[in-house]
């Protein structure tokens, strides 16, 4: 497994990626407006070359080097709060769930937080998605929750995490 740096050549891959993983993540939980609203927002070019352009954002792809294909992506912003990052985003295809690259990704996020001197890491969760489990198994704990107005009638219902990273 590797961790490759996305750039704007990426985004049609890290649209078709969200899109395959959201279908099945999502499904329980979103109804089809609201995943394809969300969707059409968070993963619109513009969306992701503006994040792209941020120095302290970042897009990494995970290549599955043994298949040579992509499995999934993370994304994440240093500084987003006083030495925090925030996951806004880790995402892989159904077919990779149970390889342990969750699990991968998260330690690879906390080795660039590290490199960065942040402290401290968030996330939202719906509050519906079985993931808050494994961010649990990781270490994470709730802190807070919320209901966020996303839009076009939606909303979001999370809970936030957060990882502290000891130096």
């Amino acid at each position: 497994m590797k961790f490759i740096k996305a750039t704007v050549e990426n985004i049609p891959l890290i649209q078709e990626l969200a899109r395959r993983s959201w279908e099945k993540a999502y499904a329980e939980i979103l109804s089809k407006d609201q995943m394809e609203y969300m969707l059409s927002e968070m993963y619109s070019r513009t969306e992701i070359e503006t994040q792209l352009q941020n120095p302290n954002y970042r897009y990494y792809l995970i290549l599955d080097e043994e298949n040579n294909s992509y499995d999934g992506f993370i994304g994440y912003e240093f500084n987003y709060e006083l030495k925090t990052t925030k996951l806004h985003r880790i995402y892989l295809i159904p077919e990779s769930k149970g390889k342990g690259l969750g699990k991968k990704a998260l330690q690879f996020l906390n080795e660039k937080v590290s490199e960065n001197g942040n402290e401290r890491i968030i996330l939202n969760v719906n509050k519906h998605n079985d993931a808050r489990n494994f961010y649990e198994s990781q270490g994470y704990r709730v802190y807070d929750e919320g209901v966020f107005d996303i839009g076009n009638g939606f909303v979001m219902d999370d809970y936030l995490m957060e990882f502290l990273i000891h130096n």
